[in-house]
C-alpha cells in the first residue's frame, strides 16, 4: 500500500500544553501540512465535556465542529481531517455527528487490549455514521503475546479501515517493531465481514505505526514499521508530544524526500515561526534521561514528566525506583 502520513501535533502535542494552541498556530500548522503534502491532520480529541471541564483545557481537547470549521472551512483540499476518540472518555453517540454534517473524515478509536469490545462498538457506530475508522491499541509493550493476538483477532472481525501498532511508552526496539508489524498485517491486515455479518470479507486494511521517542527510536521504529508494510505513519512537528515526544514530521519527510508529493521546507518554516516560540515560553517535550528510563522499563511516563518539570537530576534514584534495583 502507498504510505500515508498523519500529523497528530495538535492531539499528541496538546498533551504538553493542555491543548492551549492559538488559532494562529493551528492555522499555520494547517497551511504547513497542506504545503508539505501531509495526507491526514488530526485536530485533537473528541473528549466528553461531562468528564472534562472545558475551562481547564483548550478547544482541541473537544474538537467541536464549529472550531474545526473556523480553521479549515469546508476543507476543499486533498488533506483529510482526523480526530481521536478515547474509549471511556468520549460520549460518541452525542458528540460525533453524521459524516454528512461534519468536515471530519476519520475517527481514530484509542483503546487498550482489554477494552476491545467497547472499542469495536465505537468503531461500528462511527463507521455507520460514514467515517473512515482506525483502532489504535495502546501500550501493547505491556501486553502478553496472547493478549495482543486476542486483540488483533477482535479487530480482524471488524470492518475498521486501519489498526495501529502504538508504542505508547517508547519501549520497543526496531527488531520488535518489525516483528509486530508483520504480525499485525498477518492477523488484522485483512478485514472480516463485520460483527453483523455484512461487508466484504478479506478487504485490505491499513496497518499504522505511532511511535514515542523515549529511547530516541521513534524515527527508526517508524521506518522499520514502514519497511515491513505499515502504511499509516504518525508524526508530529518537531516531535512535539507527551514526554519524550514522537517521530518528527521533518525527519520522516526528509527520509521520503524522493517522493514528489512531500516537501519538508514548509514544516521547517513552521517550526521556526511557531514552534520555537513555544519552547522559548517553557513548553517542555523531547528526549531526556527520565523518559529513557520509563521507556526501558515500559512504564507510563508520568513519573518522568513530574521529574523533568521539577528540574530534578537524581537520575540514579529514579533508575532504582523504576527498575527495582
Amino acid at each position: 500500500m502507498e504510505q500515508k502520513i498523519l500529523d497528530c501535533t495538535l492531539r499528541d502535542g496538546g498533551l504538553v500544553n493542555r491543548f492551549y494552541f492559538t488559532d494562529d498556530f493551528v492555522r499555520g500548522l494547517y497551511r504547513a501540512n497542506l504545503l508539505a503534502g501531509i495526507d491526514y491532520m488530526e485536530f485533537g480529541y473528541k473528549a466528553s465535556e461531562a468528564l472534562f471541564d472545558r475551562r481547564e483545557f483548550g478547544k482541541w481537547k473537544f474538537c467541536r465542529e464549529e472550531d474545526i470549521r473556523a480553521i479549515v472551512g469546508d476543507n476543499k483540499t486533498s488533506m483529510k481531517i482526523s480526530v481521536m476518540a478515547d474509549v471511556g472518555r468520549t460520549d460518541y453517540r452525542k458528540d460525533i455527528l453524521k459524516k454528512e454534517d461534519s468536515v471530519i473524515d476519520m475517527i481514530r478509536i484509542a483503546t487498550y487490549a482489554d477494552k476491545m469490545d467497547e472499542a469495536l462498538d465505537m468503531e461500528e457506530y462511527c463507521r455507520g455514521c460514514g467515517y473512515e475508522t482506525a483502532v489504535n491499541i495502546m501500550a501493547v509493550s505491556n501486553n502478553t503475546e496472547a493478549e495482543i493476538e486476542e486483540a488483533l483477532g477482535s479487530v480482524r472481525g471488524s470492518r475498521a479501515d486501519a489498526v495501529y501498532l502504538v508504542d505508547s511508552y517508547g519501549s520497543f526496539y526496531p527488531e520488535e517493531i518489525g516483528r509486530l508489524t508483520r504480525r499485525y498485517i498477518e492477523m488484522a491486515g485483512k478485514c472480516g465481514n463485520g460483527r453483523d455479518g455484512g461487508g466484504t470479507e478479506d478487504a485490505v486494511r491499513r496497518v499504522g505505526i505511532h511511535a514515542h521517542n523515549n529511547q530516541q527510536l521513534a524515527f527508526a521504529n517508524t521506518i522499520e514499521a514502514m519497511r515491513n508494510g505499515a502504511s499509516l505513519l504518525d508524526v508530529t512537528v518537531n516531535g512535539m508530544g507527551r514526554g519524550a515526544g514522537n517521530c518528527s514530521t521533518e525527519q520522516l519527510l526528509g527520509y521520503m524526500r524522493g517522493l514528489e508529493r512531500y516537501d519538508e521546507l514548509p514544516i521547517i518554516e513552521f517550526i521556526e515561526e511557531q514552534v520555537l516560540p513555544l519552547k522559548q515560553a517553557g513548553v517542555l517535550w523531547g528526549y531526556d534521561i527520565p523518559y529513557l528510563l520509563t521507556g526501558q522499563g515500559s512504564k507510563h511516563p508520568s513519573k518522568a514528566i513530574e521529574f523533568v518539570e521539577n528540574h530534578k537530576t537524581e537520575y540514579s534514584g529514579l533508575f532504582r525506583q523504576l527498575m527495582g534495583a
